[in-house]
């Protein structure tokens, strides 16, 4: 893959091998890249901004703010086809692991939506240590790619793993992404909107109403559709999961009536929608201000009807938007499902069933049946719900708008 033309963000680091980055900037520059450099206040120790203007062609970005101007560390993170952080210090990624922002580059990695690779650098023990190595592995799971550490003499005198890639093996996993981008990232340019877990429909300040879905569906839709690279907006119920992916933007809305608010608002914006929440189809009438005390053998709840969020959408939804809806059904699924498929005006319907084992809410798995408006069934075979994430995405793409 070549690298003429890409934007390539470079994020340095207080390591001894941030004299490498010199190389790194004029192998980058070479192959036609357009290169901006962020260093951290610890890496102008080791190497000084001066060098990497030079070879960057651009001034190089210290701070968020200065007397005189502030950084827009989004606009960075937007800029970029790729954000390569080399070195990464065990600092920066302990502190990349935890979400700490204490100075601009942290800033543009939380903020960036483009793909993130990490080159660490440090001595053996740091890089042994169970610490370090749970924070590479909590990162690797966010999507952030890894470019191994080689071994070899390291600063401290010690002999092993822990240094720095060479910057001539560095360039290769960058134009291996890009490549892979090529040919995954089939969702770049559009809007998704999903929602995702419980509802609590409040009863008095301590008891609710609910269900047990976990959000584990449509958090795994989320991640995904932000791998492909779509602008994706989650919005999560009642679940303790968070998506992993960092470019899935989070909204949270934990009963019926806000997730209504939040949907009905965000909708028009959006290009897919899928609605994957377990929504309470009923909200006690008169939520109780006190908490109700035990008086007596029986007790009442008067309900209501919550508002119909895939319905409202249904009627609202354009011709450039492709809705999508689930059905959890007990019995008569199938015919259930075309059913809702039509009266709610989606364009696809996600059937599980509760009769399939590994199937429905808290599990890590489950089997699907897509229903479509030319009335094709689709039926699949138990999956982990990355892959069926994945599943329903390749399914929809022929058929978007």
């Amino acid at each position: 893959m070549s690298l003429k033309g890409k934007n390539i963000l470079l994020g340095i680091t207080g390591s001894i091998a941030a004299y490498k980055s010199a190389l790194i900037v004029r192998l980058l520059v070479k192959a036609g890249a357009h290169v901006k450099v962020i260093m951290t206040p610890a890496a102008t120790s080791f190497i000084t901004p001066l060098t990497i203007a030079t070879l960057s062609k651009n001034e190089v970005l210290e701070h968020l703010s200065s007397d005189s101007k502030w950084t827009n560390h989004v606009e960075l993170g937007l800029w970029a086809d790729v954000f390569l952080i080399a070195p990464a210090s065990a600092n920066t990624v302990a502190k990349m692991a935890t979400g700490i922002c204490d100075n601009l580059l942290l800033a543009t990695y939380l903020s960036a939506r483009c793909p993130v690779i990490i080159a660490p650098a440090m001595d053996l023990d740091m890089w042994l240590h169970p610490a370090t190595q749970d924070n590479i592995k909590l990162l690797v799971s966010r999507q952030v790619q890894l470019i191994p550490v080689e071994k070899g003499e390291l600063a401290s005198g010690l002999n092993g793993a822990g240094r720095m890639a060479e910057p001539e093996n560095i360039i290769p996993h960058v134009e291996a992404l890009l490549e892979k981008l090529k040919t995954t990232n089939t969702l770049s340019g559009k809007t998704v909107l999903i929602n995702a877990g419980a509802t609590k429909e409040p009863i008095d300040p301590v008891r609710f109403i609910s269900n047990h879905s976990s959000g584990k569906m449509g958090i795994a839709l989320a991640d995904y559709c932000a791998q492909q690279g779509a602008q994706v907006t989650l919005v999560l119920g009642a679940s303790n999961l968070l998506p992993t992916h960092s470019a899935v933007n989070l909204v949270r809305a934990e009963t019926a009536a806000k997730m209504y608010e939040v949907m009905t608002d965000l909708f028009p914006k959006n290009d897919i929608t899928i609605c994957a929440a377990a929504i309470a189809d009923y909200t006690p009438a008169q939520p109780n201000d006190l908490k109700i005390k035990k008086k007596e053998a029986t007790m009442s709840i008067a309900l209501e009807k919550t508002k119909d969020i895939l319905a409202e959408l249904g009627s609202r939804k354009q011709k450039n938007q492709y809705l999508i809806g689930f059905a959890l059904e007990t019995n008569n699924e199938l015919e259930n499902a075309k059913e809702k498929l039509l009266k709610k005006n989606a364009d696809l319907m996600v059937l599980n069933s509760m009769q399939d084992a590994g199937a429905g809410f808290n599990t890590d798995t489950n089997k699907i049946t897509l229903i479509d408006r030319q009335n094709k069934t689709t039926v699949f075979e138990l999956k982990n719900k990355s892959e069926v994430a994945q599943d329903i995405i390749h399914y929809i793409l022929p058929l978007l708008p």
